[in-house]
């Protein structure tokens, strides 16, 4: 069971940045996507929910981020729009075979597989 993240990279701050994350060995209904910033604990970006596609963004990315996923090539994307220099972190995609209630897509223990990350860097 792997997942792979890619589409990281250098930006200036209000560009944009489209991440992705393949999934193989097993297919998932949950998927979400954390960020570590230097120096800071991993924190919850976004979560796409299996079954109705219900979607949850920490408050910081409503409205700039957009989570999708794309079941028949078992991936996830996460398109990033409107970037600031305080995005910057190793973004971590993350999945679970359960289909989680709502108050649980942002917890980090809910997800039983992770990525291995991919750099962001937004620049002023």
């Amino acid at each position: 069971v792997q997942l792979q993240a890619s589409g990281g990279g250098l930006v200036q701050a209000g560009g944009s940045l489209r991440l992705s994350c393949a999934a193989s060995g097993r297919t998932f209904s949950t998927y979400g996507w954390f960020r570590q910033a230097p120096g800071k604990e991993r924190e919850f970006v976004a979560a796409i929910r299996g079954g109705d596609g219900k979607t949850v963004y920490t408050d910081s990315v409503k409205g700039r981020f957009t989570i999708s996923r794309n079941n028949a090539r078992n991936t996830v994307s996460l398109q990033m729009n409107s970037l600031k220099p305080e995005d910057t972190a190793v973004y971590h995609c993350a999945a679970t075979s359960r289909t989680l209630i709502l108050s649980s897509l942002a917890r980090e223990d809910q997800y039983h597989y992770w990525g291995q990350g991919t750099q962001v860097t937004v620049s002023s």
